[in-house]
């Protein structure tokens, strides 16, 4: 198993959990659509050549934004990863992917 990590501006987290669940994230037993959501304070300065979605380049900016996190199976990496992108509305999304053990205990 793996892990999804991704922030995005609070105001689209619903639809990034929705793309993910439906990509193969979050599945557990019986359950599907399965993370868990923080939210915080996103902060970034846009350099020159970026086009913000948020913000001016030069400009320091701060976002409400909610870390959503999510297993998947690794062979779902992809699809998961392509479908919190296809729906994420930053230019450059920060995110990260890692392995876990899920497993329960002997």
């Amino acid at each position: 198993m793996d892990c999804l990590v991704i922030y995005v501006p609070t105001d689209a987290a619903s639809a990034v959990r929705q793309a993910i669940g439906d990509a193969g994230a979050g599945k557990l037993g019986n359950y599907s659509h399965c993370s868990f959501s923080l939210d915080g304070t996103g902060r970034f300065t846009p350099l020159p050549g970026a086009n913000p979605a948020v913000g001016v380049v030069g400009s320091p900016e701060e976002v409400p934004e909610t870390r959503i996190e999510a297993i998947f199976p690794h062979s779902r990496r992809n699809a998961v990863v392509d479908a919190a992108l296809s729906v994420h509305p930053y230019e450059t999304p920060a995110f990260m992917t890692f392995p876990i053990d899920a497993s329960l205990p002997d």
